[in-house]
């Protein structure tokens, strides 16, 4: 059997191997021109282990090992580092490092999705990358209009909007840049639907995220996202584990008795932040016990904060959703008895094995 610790980088990579039955470690560098990578891998007597650090040009690497069924696990970066008190740091110490945690099984490895998470995530990217696109092109042709004394607001994306500041008398170039802008909007709106459209077909084939969109103001877009972005749901420990992995808890720096909040950590996934906070404003006027606890937290800590709680709070009910496999009436069903048992705040179910259920 080979083990092998690799550091990987966007040209080349080192490689620190181990073959189990002989003892014998061997150190390379590896060019990624041509085939020579495949051709390493390939020719490997026996099983092999292989392990990376995450890094952000790595994917071509995991397809490859998936495709010559090799074993490769991906490493939290922090930790790794974190295992290696010296401060001398190269790519033969880097790629020995790594092998030797997976001689020891200190490996850190990491959740990784499959292919077919990969592709919806790809889709629900793209489709991010257009909108982000339109929202710059409307904010120009808003600060034309307004700047000219047509003040439409929303309704300048209508019809009759769009024809009003096409009539507006402007001067050569800011009129061409008008027609260009306007062209472009309209190029953006039809890419936006089409992807609409498939993100939607792709939520209705999934059973994990049809069973999120029962979750009023929760769409075919968040419960996409939430489902792939989050992954397998029992990987997280509880509640907590989930908002800290998207970001939405405070930093905090406290020693000695005394407390220090920071700002949020957003030490996460940034569209999933995004999807939840704009939802929530959906499902706030949708949701009884969820509109209670926004407004609560609207008087006590103001509009920001109260949006971003009530986001977390409703984060965490798709993950429970996801959990426990059930859907929002099952969910609401499970927070009542938790109320009639003396429970915890209302809509929050317990865990299988809570009497509760029963």
């Amino acid at each position: 059997m080979q083990i092998i610790g690799v550091d990987l980088h966007t040209r080349q990579q080192t490689v620190a191997m181990l073959n189990v039955e002989t003892g014998e470690v061997v150190e390379k560098t590896l060019q990624h021109e041509g085939d020579s990578i495949r051709e390493f891998y390939s020719t490997l007597p026996g099983p092999t282990r292989v392990g990376i650090e995450a890094t952000g040009s790595m994917q071509w690497f995991l397809e490859l090992m998936e495709e010559l069924g090799i074993d490769c696990q991906v490493g939290h970066p922090a930790k790794i580092r974190a295992a290696e008190p010296r401060k001398q740091k190269h790519d033969r110490r880097d790629a020995a490092l790594v092998l030797q945690l997976l001689i020891e099984n200190r490996f850190p490895a990491i959740w990784m999705p499959s292919r077919e998470e990969r592709d919806a995530r790809a889709l629900i990217l793209y489709r991010h990358q257009w909108v982000r696109i339109r929202t710059r092109v409307q904010n120009a042709l808003q600060a034309i209009a307004l700047s000219h004394g047509l003040r439409r607001g929303s309704s300048l994306w209508s019809e009759a909007g769009q024809h009003a500041i096409a009539s507006l008398l402007l001067t050569r170039y800011a009129a061409e840049r008008r027609t260009a802008l306007q062209s472009l909007y309209r190029h953006l709106e039809e890419q936006i639907n089409d992807l609409d459209r498939k993100v939607e077909e792709l939520a209705w084939q999934r059973p994990q995220a049809r069973r999120l969109m029962t979750h009023p103001g929760v769409g075919p877009i968040t419960a996409l996202a939430t489902e792939t972005f989050l992954g397998e749901p029992k990987r997280f420990a509880d509640g907590k584990a989930v908002a800290s992995y998207v970001g939405l808890i405070p930093s905090e720096h406290s020693s000695g008795g005394r407390q220090r909040l920071g700002r949020l950590s957003k030490q996460g996934n940034p569209l999933l932040r995004f999807l939840w906070c704009e939802a929530v404003g959906h499902a706030v006027r949708k949701d009884a016990e969820l509109q209670r606890f926004y407004q609560h937290k609207l008087v006590q800590k103001g509009l920001g904060k109260a949006k971003v709680a009530a986001a977390r709070k409703l984060g965490i009910r798709l993950w429970v959703l996801l959990r426990d496999q059930i859907d929002y009436q099952e969910f609401c069903r499970r927070g009542q008895l938790r109320q009639k048992h003396g429970g915890a705040h209302a809509g929050v179910p317990a865990r299988e094995h809570d009497p509760a259920q029963q």
